[in-house]
């Protein structure tokens, strides 16, 4: 009764399935396994020593910036030039705005640096003059998704959403590192800035995506499976109806 089975036609829809089974099964584990870094990621966050805590080192000896070296204290000289604010920033359940202020290295790139936060309708203080040696905490650069980003877009001129090399590139004529720091210890009546905890370190809502992915693609491969054993089963009783005679006509 089931000699159909190795008929060309059949031989093809069970091709197609095993294809369809592994496509799931390899999307489903890579998923699983997606879930699990973040497990391992968040678990090393809680068990790594506090970033701000490390010895203090050169700004070039960290980047790029990663989950190891975001939050470190990293230093850089230079000129302070071009300054902005970036608007709408909370501290402490009060309104203000980021200072921040590009420090224009001796390499040639300027670092954005956030000299501090403004309560808002503070006068903003003017940098310092002159060759400066900054220390702050290193910070990735911000997205659409950062904490406390609010991309509304039309700001007055010197003013940005966001903190990134992706935005100030638009704005200065030269070159902008893919990172910046919050100053340590606030000057000029500004108050520091706390660093950011780094992304992706925790059990955030993607890793749950993640894992209802991950139970999505094994049940689409079991529809799969239970979708071929009833098509054979139809057939089968197809063919057992037609040697009965019992089959309708059309």
């Amino acid at each position: 009764m089931y000699r159909f089975l190795v008929t060309p036609r059949w031989l093809g829809i069970s091709a197609f399935v095993l294809l369809a089974i592994s496509v799931c099964v390899f999307m489903g584990t890579w998923q699983l396994g997606r879930f699990e870094d973040r497990v391992a990621s968040h678990e090393a966050a809680k068990t790594a020593p506090d970033p701000g805590e490390r010895p203090t080192e050169a700004l070039e000896t960290l980047l790029p910036v990663d989950q190891q070296t975001s939050g470190r204290h990293a230093t850089a000289s230079g000129r302070y030039g071009d300054q902005f604010l970036v608007p709408d920033r909370e501290l402490d359940g009060e309104n203000g705005s980021y200072v921040l202020t590009m420090l224009r290295t001796d390499g040639g790139k300027a670092l954005p640096v956030v000299r501090g936060w403004l309560p808002s309708g503070e006068k903003v203080p003017a940098p310092p003059t002159g060759e400066v040696t900054v220390t702050g905490s290193l910070q990735a650069s911000e997205s659409t998704g950062s904490d406390g980003v609010r991309a509304g877009g039309g700001l007055p001129r010197g003013q940005l959403a966001m903190i990134s090399a992706a935005s100030l590139v638009n704005v200065v004529p030269y070159d902008v590192y893919d990172a910046w720091v919050t100053v340590s210890k606030a000057s000029d009546g500004l108050r520091a800035v706390p660093a950011g905890v780094p992304q992706n370190t925790g059990l955030d809502l993607k890793a749950f995506q993640n894992l209802g992915y991950t139970g999505e693609w094994f049940v689409f491969a079991g529809f799969v499976v239970f979708m071929w054993f009833r098509l054979a089963r139809r057939e089968a009783e197809a063919i057992r109806d037609r040697k009965l005679g019992l089959e309708t006509a059309a």
